[in-house]
């Protein structure tokens, strides 16, 4: 039998992805392990390779196709001794919603009986449903009021409308044959929306896969996690001195302040591990490796590509990863297990001239710190006014996980390091 290959769900967040281009044309044979074909995800652009072995009979999906939902079939494989007459079967991936959509269409006039109830659900009431969920059941005919929804508040998701489909419920009043209420009128199609006159001249720039998933998880981390937020200023004066004479020494590195941040936020976290933490319904996660995360800005959004066991790394082994990451990340081209997990995230905004700022925690992660610039600003040390080169941090916290005497430890142990550079290099 042929092989389907199916759209993989190549991050936990992913539901649709761009077929970027085919690396392999019909008729080529396949190995395992070989290269099929590039999949722009919600974080980067990825490479699939076949699982099992054969010929590459056809191509369901053509280069630059966007919006394919994960298990979609995208190409058929043939094994050996079979010829392409036993793709036959096969249909295009466009062609899968209608297939779905058949059986509502013939469905039995019994199971008109439900649709007569449906003024009473058509209340108005707002149904919360995925994008991919809505597609499905909007394709399939199915009223998303009769749906019950097992996502987070309700939500209704894919799964919900699958088995919808499979158990049978009954048809939307806007695809339900004509027939099951021949005496009804139609309802007046609802008016076009109005353009507002006076609004500035723009362009519309449609919204890429992962831009949809940056602005789900926000909203998502704004609207359930319990922020609070706590400031500290670090003088900054000795760790830009012993940098310079560090990058001074070899040329193999060259030290960034982002680089001592990392640090410095690694070993913090050693010492506090409470903050190394995320909130789960039955038990809070502490974790024992040190995995930190660090916001970059790509032409698409931010993605937060990791420094795994950051404690256990020198400050040039973090510079140079950092640099290769970064690198990776505004090329799409991370690995999973370069961006998926992490424990805590650092944003940096210093680079930019901004003085300070708060950042929205990184779901599941239980905190974020927003570092700014370093600027001269006034101190007064030993009873006298001084100049310091100071930077303001501040740190996001989830109070499910972390308390605020626990986030207050944590940012004196991350000021000690940062003030008192040389103890990072013990």
């Amino acid at each position: 039998m042929p092989i389907e290959l199916l759209m993989p769900a190549l991050s936990p967040t992913m539901t649709e992805g761009t077929l970027a281009r085919w690396l392999k044309k019909e008729g080529d044979a396949v190995k395992s392990g070989d290269v099929l074909c590039e999949i722009e995800t919600d974080k980067a652009t990825m490479e699939f390779e076949a699982v099992d072995e054969g010929t590459l009979g056809k191509i369901l999906v053509p280069d630059g196709s966007a919006g394919i939902a994960v298990n979609t079939p995208i190409g058929v494989l043939l094994e050996e001794g079979e010829d392409a007459s036993a793709i036959s079967a096969a249909k295009p991936a466009a062609a899968a919603p209608a297939a779905v959509a058949a059986p509502a269409a013939s469905a039995p006039v019994a199971a008109a009986a439900p649709v007569a109830s449906a003024p009473a659900v058509a209340s108005g009431d707002r149904v919360f449903a995925s994008p991919l969920a809505k597609r499905i059941a909007a394709n399939a005919g199915v009223d998303l009021k009769a749906v019950k929804g097992t996502g987070p508040y309700g939500r209704v998701v894919k799964a919900d409308v699958e088995q919808a489909i499979k158990g049978g419920v009954a048809a939307s009043a806007a695809t339900a044959p004509a027939a099951a209420a021949p005496a009804a009128k139609a309802a007046p199609a609802p008016a076009p929306a109005v353009a507002n006159p006076f609004e500035p001249a723009f362009e519309e720039i449609p919204n890429s896969s992962m831009r949809k998933v940056i602005a789900r998880r926000l909203t998502e981390a704004k609207s359930t996690i319990p922020h609070f937020y706590l400031s500290i200023d670090c003088e900054l004066d000795a760790l830009l001195k012993v940098r310079s004479d560090l990058n001074g020494r070899s040329d193999a590195y060259k030290l960034s302040v982002n680089d001592f941040i990392i640090r410095a936020v690694a070993l913090a976290l050693k010492k506090v591990p409470a903050a190394n933490a995320s909130w789960g319904e039955e038990a809070i996660k502490r974790y024992t490796d040190v995995d930190v995360s660090v916001a970059v800005a790509t032409p698409n959004g931010l993605i937060t590509p990791i420094v795994h066991h950051a404690d256990h790394k020198g400050l040039a082994a973090i510079s140079n990863e950092m640099k290769e990451l970064a690198g990776k990340a505004r090329d799409g081209k991370l690995k999973p297990e370069e961006f998926q997990g992490g424990g805590f995230t650092i944003s940096n905004l210093g680079m930019f001239g901004i003085k300070d700022f708060a950042a929205i925690i990184n779901p599941p992660q239980g905190c974020i710190l927003a570092v700014g610039a370093g600027e001269q600003r006034p101190v007064v040390k030993a009873g006298a006014l001084a100049i310091a080169t100071v930077m303001t941090c501040t740190l996001s916290v989830d109070h499910r996980v972390v308390d605020g005497a626990v986030g207050a430890e944590f940012l004196a142990a991350f000021k000690k390091l940062v003030e008192d550079p040389l103890s990072m290099l013990l």
